[in-house]
């Protein structure tokens, strides 16, 4: 870790845990929730560009409208389930940002999407667009989609410009409203403080597949980049929005790469001292079932306890969490409640039925992850 790195991470404040939890748990500090939500939506409201959130960092409705109410054009969905819950609740202004292939159950499931609210779908192939078309096909005017571009994550999206233009061209004689190009810059949590660079990769590859689609004759308008880390990074140059995610609730990962400050870390999972028996350890009620597994390269233990910093969660099993006290450091006593910050954020939402929505350390209500579990 560098010194920048060890510095935010010894500057991430101990989260004020409401009484009487029963842990494992996750609470979500609804004061720094608005805050994050504000900080970003004002900034790109500065720099003229929309933002459009992706809903599946939290899966909730709740926190959903949290950020529509700050400003947001519209939701960021990753599923059909996603969008299905956000639907259902009348949050009705959705991007299925993922190359869905529109076959079988799925494609009835898409069709009663598109007539129900106002919907786009990513593409990334002309067999792709065919079948959305299929799907669609008579049913609330013609489907609007966007094209993906890689733009150095090499998962989906489309190569390069000529590319593009294969697929929109596709997409429009095949009946789709094709209007605009998306990507995201995954590439940019290969190691810390790559948002910039990242970003501008995004922007880049984006500007060049718009330019290329409109000089085919088709007028795309809107120009999508997308990631936390990238979020700043990629809102310049042709880029007229941003679909982060993560920023709302935020997470140790996002610290260590620079992505949010210190204090926008607003979900924690609470969790019980259980054991003291192993000399320089102790266990935690919170193992893999809660925390994941997910640990990046640049990120040591498992999750971060911001009471106890210098401890490592170092080992998970199904339901323990082993962590490492280090020689003349503090160490937490057997039955007391710590606050951990999880890695990556994203996974740990979808654990959990519910979550407790907190404000000033008391307890408003527990509130559901409504998209739990809806993957596809």
């Amino acid at each position: 870790m560098t010194t920048q790195q060890a510095s935010d991470v010894a500057r991430i404040p101990v989260p004020r845990l409401p009484a009487g939890l029963e842990t494992p748990c996750l609470v979500v500090d609804l004061d720094i929730v608005e805050r994050n939500a504000r900080r970003l939506q004002e900034e790109l409201n500065r720099r003229g560009v929309s933002l459009r959130p992706h809903v599946k960092t939290h899966k909730s409705v709740a926190l959903a409208r949290v950020q529509l109410d700050a400003g947001a054009a519209g939701l960021t969905v990753g599923t059909l389930g996603e969008a299905e819950v956000m639907a259902e609740a009348g949050l009705d202004d959705l991007f299925l940002a993922y190359p869905v292939w529109a076959e079988g159950p799925r494609a009835a499931r898409l069709r009663a999407l598109h007539e129900k609210v106002g919907l786009r779908v990513g593409v990334d192939s002309v067999a792709g667009a065919e079948r959305l078309a299929a799907a669609t096909a008579g049913s609330g005017g013609p489907l609007r989609v966007l094209v993906e571009v890689d733009p150095g994550l090499h998962r989906t999206g489309v190569a390069g410009p000529q590319e593009a233009v294969e697929v929109a061209t596709a997409a429009m004689r095949v009946g789709l409203d094709v209007r605009g190009v998306f990507s995201h810059g995954g590439h940019s949590y290969a190691a810390p403080h790559l948002g910039a660079t990242a970003g501008a990769e995004e922007a880049r590859a984006l500007g060049a597949a718009a330019d290329a689609i409109r000089d085919a004759g088709i007028g795309v308008d809107v120009v999508s980049a997308g990631s936390t880390p990238t979020a700043l990074g990629a809102a310049i140059g042709p880029v007229n929005e941003i679909r982060a995610g993560t920023y709302l609730l935020g997470d140790y990962q996002q610290v260590v790469l620079g992505a949010i400050p210190p204090d926008g870390i607003a979900l924690h999972v609470a969790a019980t001292i259980v054991s003291t028996a192993v000399p320089g350890q102790v266990v935690l009620d919170t193992g893999a079932k809660t925390l994941t597994k997910d640990r990046a390269p640049y990120v040591e233990g498992y999750g971060h306890i911001p009471a106890y910093p210098e401890a490592i969660l170092d080992r998970v099993n199904d339901y323990h969490g082993m962590v490492r006290i280090p020689a003349g450091t503090p160490a937490p006593r057997l039955g007391e409640i710590v606050a951990v910050a999880p890695n990556h954020v994203c996974p740990v939402v979808d654990l959990f039925d519910t979550f407790v929505a907190a404000r000033g350390g008391e307890v408003l209500g527990r509130w559901p992850v409504d998209a739990r579990g809806r993957s596809g």
